[in-house]
């Protein structure tokens, strides 16, 4: 079984995408020719953000890799990118299991109607099989594992419930889709407590800035695309250890700024085959809820790749990458340098914006707390990581796990959100007592969904019904 799920997940999600969504357009009524260009449409988009994500990490990895080596930058915990966690997640027992497992406990949140989020994200069920191989591998006991991981899975889809309806009507063409991913759900509590906070401070609400108040406000100095350029020439400015290197690598420094813009200007482009590829589906869900649930809504929970092409985004993500590196060298007690994770960085902010409204320094505070504290979870989840990713490296020779000697592995994607820390701290640390907190606090998320969703449900019905009402009436007439 686990060779079996190691290979259809090995396939990616530029395969798989495709796959799932001409199966699911069928299923609900598309035509077949339709629904093979929707997923290929949206696995095209897969592609391209990976070419260009790549892009990113191939350009900065060396400038920054020099960086460390000018200024003796050496932390114990190597950064070995979302691609070592999602094989560590995955080449487990859990990971070969989670995808059933996670889509029979979503049938069954949406039958006793605790959820109206229907996860088809299945790529990235990686998350929570990576946080049940962690505490599997601390525990040296499968069903801590699995117990992890649908805890996990469970307070993400409630999470996404939660946040859904600001999702929706912040992101343009998002109407039916929610984020069930934790990695970004996970930054929702930063979001909220800070910008309350930032709200509360004399004066803060009037330096409302968005992307495009940015761009009035600066001109072309305000875009990203040339805040990614000028991003990318100061990394390639501070890898030179002289003056008169950086006069003679003119060409290099100047390369990367236009790829960091590159970066910047593209992501924004290819999202749009995202949201092209899924508007058949999402419309063809939205009139088969409607024909057969009579009033009832669901949301189909997607990739967060649909929405990081947002200027606050791409903006925040690029401002943060010299930030970040900068406070990983001087605070206290960390011991991770983020580096391959730094591709990642986008998905920080999709499920953020709504409650910052995209003002980017709102925004930017948020994700430097959210990324400071990461830094530290990373560094406390460490041995852990290293020892489950030690294991599959001996049983399967994935290179993508192989740890350089004489350091420890680490990875910025889900190891550094709160979400999956909090989990792996409250099984491994509480042990049964921390069990029974996990279980206490699911269920009260559960008990305020389920009282919403049918809240919300009875009101969409008498809607429903005082609008053909008054049809009606207005057709006698």
């Amino acid at each position: 079984m686990e060779q079996v799920f190691s290979y259809i997940i090995g396939l990616g999600a530029a395969v798989m995408m495709p796959i799932i969504f001409t199966i699911l357009g069928v299923c609900i009524g598309i035509k077949f020719g339709k629904a093979l260009k929707s997923g290929l449409l949206v696995g095209v988009g897969f592609v391209g953000l990976s070419v260009v994500t790549a892009l990113l990490t191939s350009s900065m990895s060396g400038p920054l890799k020099t960086m460390t080596e000018i200024y003796d930058l050496n932390l114990g915990i190597f950064d070995m990118g979302w691609p070592a966690a999602a094989s560590v997640a995955y080449n487990t027992t859990v990971g070969a299991f989670i995808i059933p497992v996670c889509l029979g406990v979503n049938i069954l949140l949406l039958l006793v109607k605790a959820t109206k989020t229907i996860n088809i994200d299945l790529w990235n069920y990686w998350h929570y099989a990576f946080i049940g191989a962690v505490v599997y591998f601390a525990f040296g006991n499968i069903w801590w594992g699995f117990f992890a991981a649908i805890i996990c899975f469970i307070i993400t889809i409630f999470m996404a419930d939660m946040t859904t309806k600001d999702f929706q009507s912040y992101y343009k063409d998002m109407d039916g889709i929610s984020i069930p991913q934790p990695f970004c759900q996970s930054f929702v509590p930063f979001a909220w407590l800070l910008n309350k906070g930032m709200d509360a401070i004399p004066g803060f609400s009037k330096l409302d800035l968005d992307a495009e108040g940015m761009k009035k406000k600066f001109g072309v100095l305000g875009e990203p695309l040339f805040i990614g350029v000028i991003v990318g020439i100061a990394v390639g400015m501070l890898s030179c250890s002289s003056w008169a290197q950086v006069v003679s690598d003119i060409p290099r420094i100047l390369g990367l700024g236009i790829k960091m813009g590159a970066v910047m200007e593209l992501i924004p482009r290819i999202t749009v085959l995202f949201i092209e590829g899924l508007k058949p589906i999402a419309g063809a869900t939205q009139e088969l809820v409607a024909r057969k649930f009579h009033g009832v809504s669901f949301s189909i929970g997607m990739s967060p790749a649909l929405v990081i092409g947002h200027p606050t985004t791409l903006v925040v993500s690029i401002l943060l990458i010299p930030v970040i590196i900068f406070l990983a060298v001087i605070l206290p007690g960390n011991e991770f340098l983020p580096l391959a994770s730094l591709a990642g960085m986008f998905y920080l902010f999709p499920a953020v914006l709504p409650i910052t409204k995209g003002n980017v320094l709102k925004t930017f505070i948020v994700g430097l707390v959210a990324l400071i504290v990461g830094l530290y979870f990373v560094t406390d989840m460490a041995p852990f990581f290293t020892s489950a990713a030690q294991d599959v490296f001996a049983r399967t020779g994935d290179s993508a796990v192989a740890i350089p000697e004489g350091f420890q592995g680490g990875s910025l994607d889900f190891a550094g959100s709160l979400l999956g820390w909090t989990i792996f701290r409250t099984t491994f640390s509480l042990k049964w007592i921390g069990a029974i907190l996990l279980v206490a606090v699911t269920t009260f998320l559960g008990i305020i969904n389920r009282r919403r969703i049918i809240k919300e449900t009875f009101l969409a019905r008498q809607a429903a019904e005082t609008t053909g009402a008054a049809e009606e009436v207005s057709n006698s007439k």
